[in-house]
């Protein structure tokens, strides 16, 4: 069995204070109680976590997403029993104070972001809060992608943001997450760990035609996943961008700096989807 024991996913300090919900569009999460230290991922709407400790603004979490460990900003949180019911599917959508497009637009909300439903009018669904999302930009959490390169193609041309999680700025594992995370398979946050812990290894990957659509590949702090047997999308910050290229230019360019890819996995979305996987479940 995998050894989950990692720092990333551990609270090493103070006792849970409270349970609460992300109430921002999308909420840094830092390495530090800072405002300028490293963001290592970004919490979306409708999350929840555990507080362990508070230190002026900032509060140290524990996202039950991916068990991720880091402080967040205490005024992106708030309290809720609420379940949510549906999860944003456009890249990006609006929250408006009324189900009117020319109304004020009161938060953005990107995709995967979970919400609770209370009624659809005018074309608008009311979520807590009282505020209206358009209806083409949701679906019940029950309606799952079936193609994960499909996803993830929607966020080519979105800029690489270290530690980003979204179509406004998002990294290699934000990405692959995010792409996954739509067909209802969880993912790791980082890419080590996705390559340790997500689907079975591809021995003879290097075979020509050994690779499919939908494998992650894999070098030593980067992730990429393809489109086909030889054609790799992924967010890196050579393109800083989202960028789908030929695997074998990727692999000569990238070589040069941090070495061969180290291997490759599949997922099989079908086995895998609303599977709490071990690391996921690992006290």
């Amino acid at each position: 069995m995998p050894d989950y024991n990692d720092e990333r996913l551990t609270i090493t300090q103070g006792a849970l204070l409270s349970t609460v919900t992300v109430s921002a569009g999308l909420a840094p999460v830092r390495s530090k109680p800072r405002f300028d230290s490293e963001m290592v991922t970004q919490a979306l709407y409708g999350e929840t976590l555990g507080i362990y400790e508070r230190v002026g603004e900032f509060g140290l979490a524990q996202l039950h997403r991916d068990r991720y460990v880091g402080w967040i900003l205490l005024a992106d949180l708030a309290r809720t029993d609420s379940k949510p019911t549906h999860r944003i599917s456009a890249l990006q959508s609006h929250a408006y104070a009324k189900a009117d497009l020319k109304s004020s637009m009161r938060i953005q909300l990107p995709m995967g972001a979970r919400v609770r439903v209370i009624q659809f009018v005018d074309g608008f669904a009311e979520i807590d809060g009282g505020l209206w999302v358009p209806h083409q930009h949701i679906v019940p959490l029950e309606h799952l992608e079936t193609d994960p390169a499909e996803v993830a193609a929607r966020f080519v041309g979105t800029p690489y943001l270290w530690g980003g999680c979204d179509s406004k700025g998002i990294d290699c594992t934000g990405l692959t997450r995010a792409a996954f995370d739509a067909c209802g398979v969880s993912l790791p946050r980082d890419s080590d760990m996705q390559f340790a812990w997500s689907g079975i290894p591809i021995a003879d990957w290097k075979a020509a035609g050994a690779l499919q659509r939908n494998d992650l590949i894999f070098w030593k702090g980067h992730v990429g996943i393809m489109l086909d047997d030889s054609t790799v999308l992924h967010s890196n910050a050579y393109h800083m961008t989202v960028e789908a290229e030929p695997l074998s230019g990727a692999i000569q360019r990238i070589a040069k700096q941090y070495g061969e890819p180290i291997g490759a996995r599949r997922i099989s979305v079908y086995s895998d989807r609303l599977q709490v996987p071990g690391w996921l479940s690992a006290a």
